[in-house]
C-alpha cells in the first residue's frame, strides 16, 4: 500500500459515512448488504464486513437482530454550558448545567465508602480514608441528561450539618455554600473532560446502548489549595458537547 494510500475497508466506510451524511442514506434506512457492498466497491466480504464495523464503532449505523443494519437517527445534541459558579448559591444541577436558560430536577443517595486511590489522590487524602460519596441522575423535561458521582472527605465534613449533601438544612444547595456554612471559602475550581467507552450500569442509566461512549467532566473544588469536593459528570458523548464561557481578567 502507497504511503497516504487508505486501506480498502476505510476507503468503504468513508465512502457510506458520507451517503449518511448526506442523507442519501436517511435514518432507519437499511445498510447495503454485505453481497451489495462487496459487488459495487469491488471488495472481498472480510473488507466489507470490516467497513460495516467501523460504521458501527461510529455510532452510524445499529444492528437489529435478524434484520439487519440500519442508519442511527442522530439524536439532536445538548450543550453542557460550564462557565464558573457566580455567588454561593449554586444548587447540584447548576453546577453540572452552567446554562440559565436549562431547568432540571434530579434524584441522589449518598452513602459512606473509604476512598479508592484514584479518588484519594484527587482529594489529597490517604487511600481508605472515609468519604462521602452521593450519585445523582440528572433530569430534564422528564429525560436523564447526565449522572454524577461526587466524593467529600469526610474528614472535612463529617460530624457537621452538611455532612450529607442532600439532607439537612443546607440539602441541595450545592459544594459552595454547603462549604461556606461550615467555614470554608471555595476559590477553585479545576475541570478535565474526557471521553471513553461508557460502563454497562452508565450507558443503561443515560438511555444509551453498550459501546456508546461518554463524555466525562472531572471537577474538584477547592477551598484555600484543599481539595473538599471531587466529582465525575458522565453524559453519552453523541447527545452532548461541552462549552466553557471563562472570564478574562
Amino acid at each position: 500500500m502507497a504511503i497516504g494510500e487508505q486501506p480498502a475497508y476505510l476507503r468503504v466506510a468513508g465512502d457510506l459515512r458520507k451517503r449518511i451524511v448526506a442523507g442519501e442514506l436517511p435514518p432507519h434506512t437499511r445498510l447495503p448488504s454485505q453481497a451489495r457492498i462487496r459487488e459495487v466497491y469491488g471488495v472481498s466480504d472480510t473488507v466489507a464486513l470490516e467497513a460495516r464495523k467501523v460504521l458501527m464503532a461510529e455510532g452510524l449505523v445499529e444492528g437489529r437482530s435478524g434484520s439487519g443494519t440500519y442508519v442511527r437517527a442522530r439524536p439532536e445534541q445538548r450543550t453542557l454550558v460550564r462557565s464558573g459558579f457566580r455567588g454561593r448559591v449554586s444548587t447540584p444541577f447548576r453546577q453540572e448545567q452552567a446554562d440559565e436558560d436549562h431547568r432540571g430536577t434530579w434524584e441522589s443517595r449518598s452513602e459512606r465508602e473509604p476512598a479508592e486511590p484514584r479518588i484519594a489522590e484527587r482529594l489529597a487524602i490517604t487511600p481508605g480514608a472515609e468519604v462521602m460519596r452521593t450519585r445523582y441522575v440528572f433530569r430534564t423535561a422528564g429525560e436523564v441528561t447526565m449522572a454524577s458521582t461526587s466524593w467529600e472527605p469526610l474528614a472535612i465534613t463529617g460530624r457537621t450539618p452538611v455532612m450529607l449533601p442532600e439532607e439537612g438544612p443546607l440539602a441541595g444547595r450545592g459544594v459552595v455554600e454547603r462549604m461556606a456554612a461550615i467555614g470554608l471559602e471555595v476559590d477553585n475550581v479545576a475541570e478535565e473532560v474526557t471521553a471513553r467507552p461508557g460502563l454497562a450500569e452508565e450507558t443503561m442509566t443515560l438511555g444509551g446502548v453498550p459501546g456508546h461512549y461518554v463524555l466525562v467532566v472531572s471537577r474538584t473544588f477547592y477551598a484555600g489549595g484543599r481539595p473538599v469536593e471531587t466529582a465525575d459528570v458522565v453524559s453519552l458523548a453523541d447527545r452532548n458537547r461541552v462549552s466553557y464561557r471563562l472570564p478574562v481578567r
